[in-house]
C-alpha cells in the first residue's frame, strides 16, 4: 500500500473514532478503520481482563463466522491460550522491547515452536477459513490495554512485515482513541451520578423516566416509580455530624441498590438530599411494591436513621392515563408524603384504595393545592 494511501487511512481512522458517540460506536470505529487500513476481510477489538486472566472480545466487524456476534456478550479466551501474549508482556516489553504487531498465518506454527504443536490463532484461522492474522497490541497509559485483530481470507495476500509495522501504527491511534471515548465515558457517568452514594442522579432520573413514559404511550410497557424519604437525617446531622449523615446516606444507598436488583434493569437513585428513587420499566407492579416491601424492611434495621417513607406509582394500576413523567412522578411523590404523614412502615401505593384515593385525588388537585402540599411536606422534612 503506497504511504500515501496508508496516511489516508490513518487519518480516517481517528475520524472515525473521533465522530463516535459512546464507547461501542468508538470500537466499531477502530475495528471497521484497522480492517479497510489493512485491506483486511475481518477484524476484532479486544481488551484484556487481567483480573480474569482472559482476552473479552469487544466488537467483530467484517466477514463474520457464525459464531462472531458484532458486539459479543461472552466471547472470551483464557490467557493461557496465548502464550505469546503473556511472553510478549512479562518478557519482552518488561525488559524494554517495544510492542509490535506480529503476524500469524494459517500454514502451520512460527519457526521455533515445538512439532505438533498448534497455537490457538491458527487454529482458529482454519476453522473460521482464513489465511492470516496480524496481532497489534494496545498500549493505554503505559499498560497492556487489549489487542487489535485483523484477517484476511485463505487465499489472499499473506500480512508481511511491513504490515505488522503499519499495524503497530494504526494500534496506537486505537490507543489515543479509545483513550478519548473513556475520557467522555467518565465525563458523562460523572453527569449523571450521584458523587456521595454512586446512585445516579435527578438528571439520570428525569432523562430515562422521559424515555420510559414514551415507551409507555407508545408499547404500553409498564413504568413504576417508587420515590423514598430517608426518616431522621436531620437528627443525625444535628446530633452526629454531617459525616455520620452521609454515612447514613452512602448505607442507604447500598440498600436501595440492593433491593432495586430484584426488579430487572431498575435504576437507582439520589434525586437530592435525603430524597431517593426506583424506577423500573417492564416489571409488573406487584414486583415493584414487593421490592419498595423489601426497602422499607431494610431501612427500619439500619443502626442509623429512623426508616423510610416509600410510595409507589405504576401505570399498571389504577391511577388514570399517565402522559407525562412528571404526572408519574407526582403520583409517586404524594404516595410517598402520605407514607410520611401516618408514619407508615410499608409503602403506600397510589391508586390502590379505589377512585377515592386521596393520593390520586391530589395528584390531580390543581397546581395552586399541589404546590401548598408541597410546602407542607418541605416544611415537614425540615423538622425531622
Amino acid at each position: 500500500m503506497a504511504e500515501d494511501t496508508r496516511l489516508t487511512a490513518v487519518v480516517a481512522l481517528a475520524q472515525g473514532m473521533a465522530a463516535a458517540h459512546g464507547s461501542r460506536e468508538a470500537w466499531r470505529a477502530a475495528a471497521t478503520g484497522a480492517c479497510r487500513a489493512l485491506s483486511g476481510s475481518f477484524a476484532a477489538l479486544s481488551v484484556w481482563e487481567r483480573e480474569l486472566g482472559r482476552l473479552r472480545v469487544l466488537v467483530n466487524v467484517g466477514d463474520r463466522a457464525p459464531d462472531e456476534d458484532e458486539f459479543p456478550d461472552a466471547e472470551a479466551y483464557p490467557v493461557h491460550q496465548f502464550p505469546e501474549i503473556t511472553e510478549f508482556l512479562h518478557e519482552r516489553w518488561a525488559g524494554g522491547g517495544e510492542p509490535n504487531a506480529w503476524v500469524e498465518t494459517a500454514e502451520g506454527p512460527a519457526a521455533g515452536r515445538r512439532p505438533g504443536y498448534v497455537h490457538q490463532r491458527v487454529a482458529a484461522l482454519r476453522r473460521r477459513g482464513r489465511g492470516c492474522c496480524v496481532v497489534a497490541p494496545i498500549v493505554l497509559n503505559g499498560r497492556a490495554w487489549g489487542e487489535l485483530y485483523v484477517a484476511r481470507a485463505a487465499g489472499d495476500p499473506v500480512f508481511d512485515r511491513a504490515d505488522a509495522d503499519f499495524a503497530t501504527v494504526l494500534a496506537a491511534v486505537v490507543a489515543a482513541g479509545i483513550a478519548q471515548a473513556e475520557r467522555l465515558e467518565e465525563a458523562r457517568r460523572l453527569a449523571f451520578t450521584d458523587a456521595l452514594t454512586g446512585l445516579a442522579n435527578r438528571r439520570a432520573v428525569d432523562v430515562r423516566l422521559d424515555e420510559a413514559v414514551e415507551r409507555h404511550k407508545r408499547e404500553g410497557v409498564v413504568v413504576s416509580l417508587v420515590v423514598c424519604d430517608l426518616n431522621g437525617l436531620k437528627r443525625v446531622n444535628d446530633t452526629l455530624g454531617h459525616a455520620v449523615g452521609d454515612r447514613l446516606l452512602e448505607r442507604f444507598g447500598s440498600v436501595l441498590s440492593l433491593c432495586g436488583a430484584m426488579l430487572p434493569g431498575a435504576l437507582a437513585a439520589r434525586l437530592g438530599g435525603d430524597e431517593f428513587c426506583l424506577l423500573a420499566v417492564g416489571p409488573a407492579a406487584d414486583e415493584v411494591v414487593k421490592a419498595a416491601d423489601e426497602l422499607c424492611r431494610r431501612a427500619a434495621e439500619l443502626e442509623l436513621g429512623e426508616g423510610v417513607a416509600c410510595g409507589v406509582a405504576s401505570t399498571e394500576d389504577p391511577i388514570g392515563p399517565v402522559r407525562s413523567a412528571r404526572r408519574l412522578f407526582r403520583l409517586a411523590d404524594a404516595a410517598q408524603y402520605r407514607a410520611k404523614a401516618e408514619r407508615a412502615a410499608q409503602p403506600v401505593v397510589a391508586g390502590r384504595e379505589g377512585p377515592d384515593d386521596p393520593v390520586v385525588r391530589l395528584a390531580d388537585a390543581p397546581s395552586g393545592e399541589r404546590e401548598a402540599h408541597g410546602e407542607r411536606r418541605r416544611f415537614r422534612g425540615r423538622r425531622l
